[in-house]
């Protein structure tokens, strides 16, 4: 609220009309024409920029007494105080269309912000922007005069870029890159020297200059920044906070770079970001292009504010400036990141420990926000993957939670640790079961808590596997996972997509117990890891120990068929030194062995033994599976032809056809049959599998995948022609 007498000025100054204002216009143009305008022109001045201020309508000046408003400010002879009032009034008349002023020719720094502030008011009408920014630009990459300082440029060129960040040319921003980078690192750690005041008490000689400290008063032993304590600072300081205050918004505009092309010595299936890591700290930041080595130095400064703000401050004004640092510090982080990959793996350790420092501090709420955006954004997929299918544990947890808490207070004792509890609330309180609770809740995550670990609380939880809320978060869970799994397949590398594939198989026994949930989870499951192995047809061969592991177990064919089945499937498809020169002929021998193992277990026929039920598609695709191995390592063909012989066997006896619909086992039949006529001829069976590289892309061949089955039907036909038929 306004005081009674800045109410009444404004009201007179409101109430001023056209004439009157133009005689009071008259009248200031006589004081600023004189020899040297003093204070009776500055207090003119004053008041008629309040009078064209207080209207929200624009007030009119005669052209002639605007022109020489722009004399009056460019002149070397005014006064300061009359050149800022001279620019504030021609602020306020913006657009002016009798604006004649130039920046071009401008050296005074004082005299070009004063101007590029008129200038960048009028709106770009003329391209005035990108002439203030040319020169701004250019002025800072030269050497300032003696007494010039770039401290008031700084916010001209914030300006600059938030109205038109296009005005730049690209060496300018590099220019100013290298500049910011400076300014940001380089501040000096000392404080600045307090000239004497001249009075009866004051001393001759000149106090040393004291070292700047930290907030809670220890003397500041790194690098300058925004959060160090000083009585007095230097120019450089000053642009220090400046350059820190822009560093967000020139990193969005100007911080991104092209895409650098794949290095041919990464070694494949190494992290990326870990090898960018070692390469960009082991470099000096000096010899990195400008762009790159602003980053860096923001980087660093960045990690300085976060260490600085686990000091407690000695003034209150301090700790609110700690947590906005801190806020902006993670957020510019976070962009750096976007920018350049080989910074996540150093911010996700750091920003991990500071969250932990600062999850149970109210007055850090807002910070958590920007560190919540960090790990959504950033190498936190496998996280969201197991968030994603624990979703119904945790919406039964969190019911458990709310349960316990409506308990009376008699009834919340910690359950005996020697008693195993026999429901969910009393697994709640017990000891053994908390620290499980607490990784549901994603309250704690200790070392332990592995997914093996949680299978008993999984198993606990469901009794409330019927919970309508369960239910409702079940069949979600489906839904997000497509929507995660189309994400990843945009931006994971081959790294995470290798990291995926071992977790969806790690992952796919370790469900909630709800059986439509567990089947519709290994559905999409099942259909994402074809699209993985599409992407990173290389996995199979560096995830071989893995994939080995989890296509010879036996009981994977009946508790997870889909997924199963897909990763055999994936096997044949790209077990091949097609996709991978790296793939040998003992790699697909030991495959063929541990397939032709599993195979042969489902398959047997023991008299004292039930035949194992397994989906006739799991057979087929096996079958097709070893019989493409075979084709690539044509040692292997007479085994596979005798082991697909034996197949009529199996579908006719007893033991067999009592478990097996007659459709089914006449599809095996036939699958068998026409695989082994495709044996007979090597040279087909390999083309067909594993075609050439200027083919297996081409229309026939993609089309021929997609129809093996007629592809198969027409190679039976020719070898087995129907009766009568005379073969060609």
């Amino acid at each position: 609220m306004f005081s009674a007498a800045a109410e009444s000025f404004l009201r007179q100054a409101r109430e001023i009309h056209e004439e009157e204002l133009r005689r009071f216009a008259g009248r200031v143009s006589a004081l600023l024409q004189g020899p040297e305008p003093g204070a009776e022109a500055a207090e003119g001045l004053r008041r008629l920029h309040l009078t064209v201020a207080a209207t929200k309508y624009p007030r009119r000046l005669d052209g002639r007494f605007v022109e020489l408003l722009q004399t009056v400010l460019c002149s070397p002879k005014s006064p300061e105080q009359v050149q800022v009032l001279c620019a504030a009034i021609l602020r306020e008349m913006s657009p002016c269309n009798d604006l004649i002023l130039r920046c071009d020719e401008i050296q005074d720094t004082k005299l070009l912000s004063l101007v590029s502030s008129v200038l960048l008011a009028q709106g770009n009408k003329k391209g005035e922007v990108a002439a203030v920014g040319q020169r701004v630009v250019k002025v800072l990459e030269g050497r300032l005069p003696e007494g010039q300082s770039a401290l008031l440029l700084l916010p001209v060129l914030a300006n600059v870029i938030n109205l038109s960040p296009e005005s730049l040319t690209e060496e300018q921003t590099d220019a100013v890159s290298r500049k910011l980078a400076d300014w940001l690192r380089y501040a000096s750690t000392q404080q600045g020297i307090v000239q004497p005041s001249g009075g009866f008490f004051s001393s001759p000689r000149t106090k040393q200059p004291a070292p700047v400290t930290e907030v809670d008063g220890a003397i500041a032993t790194d690098f300058f920044t925004v959060l160090s304590v000083g009585q007095h600072y230097t120019q450089d300081q000053w642009l220090n906070v400046q350059a820190f205050s822009m560093l967000r918004n020139w990193l969005l505009f100007y911080g991104g770079q092209e895409g650098k092309a794949p290095n041919p010595d990464d070694k494949p299936g190494m992290d990326r970001s870990v090898t960018s890591m070692v390469s960009t700290t082991s470099t000096s930041s000096r010899l990195l292009p400008p762009k790159e080595h602003l980053r860096e130095k923001a980087f660093e400064y960045c990690q300085r504010l976060i260490e600085q703000s686990t000091r407690r401050p000695l003034k209150k004004d301090d700790g609110d400036l700690q947590r906005a640092c801190l806020i902006e510090a993670v957020t510019i982080m976070d962009i750096i990141c976007k920018q350049d990959s080989s910074y996540v793996y150093r911010a996700v350790s750091f920003l991990k420990i500071l969250h932990g420092r600062i999850c149970g501090d109210a007055t850090y709420a807002r910070a958590l926000l920007p560190i919540a955006q960090f790990f959504l954004n950033h190498s936190t997929a496998i996280e969201i993957f197991h968030l994603l299918l624990d979703l119904p544990c945790l919406t039964a947890a969190l019911d458990i939670q709310l349960r316990a808490a409506a308990l009376p207070t008699s009834e919340k004792a910690t359950s005996d640790p020697a008693v195993k509890p026999a429901t969910c609330l009393e697994a709640f309180r017990h000891p053994l079961y908390k620290s499980t609770f607490q990784h549901f809740l994603r309250t704690k995550s200790a070392p332990e808590d592995t997914p093996e670990s949680l299978i008993p609380l999984r198993q606990l939880l469901g009794s409330l596997a019927g919970n309508p809320r369960v239910v409702q978060c079940a069949e979600t869970v489906p839904v997000l996972l497509e929507l995660f799994f189309r994400v990843m397949a945009e931006s994971a590398d081959g790294s995470l997509i290798n990291q995926l594939v071992v977790l969806l198989l790690q992952r796919s026994d370790q469900l909630y117990e709800i059986p439509t949930f567990k089947d519709d989870v290994y559905r999409v499951l099942s259909s994402q890891l074809a699209m993985l192995c599409k992407l990173h047809p290389a996995l199979v061969v560096e995830l071989s120990t893995e994939i080995l592991e989890f296509s010879g177990a036996v009981s994977n064919i009946q508790s997870k068929e889909p997924i199963f089945t897909h990763v055999v499937w994936a096997v044949g498809e790209y077990l091949s030194v097609s996709y991978d020169k790296r793939c040998t002929v003992e790699q697909i021998t030991r495959f063929f062995e541990t397939l032709e193992a599993v195979l042969f277990e489902i398959t047997q026929l023991r008299p004292l033994a039930s035949t194992p039920s397994c989906a006739p598609r799991a057979i087929s695709v096996l079958m097709a599976t070893l019989t493409k191995l075979a084709a690539r390592s044509q040692d292997l063909i007479p085994r596979v032809s005798m082991f697909l012989s034996k197949m009529r066997t199996f579908v006719q006896s007893p033991a067999v056809t009592s478990v097996y619909c007659e459709e089914d086992l006449e599809e095996i039949l036939i699958r068998a049959t026409e695989l082994m006529n495709l044996l007979k001829m090597p040279s087909v069976a390999q083309f067909v599998f594993n075609p050439p590289m200027d083919v297996a892309s081409t229309r026939l061949q993609r089309e021929v995948n997609d129809s093996l089955p007629l592809a198969l039907r027409m190679v039976t036909h020719l070898l087995e022609p129907a009766p009568g038929c005379t073969p060609v």
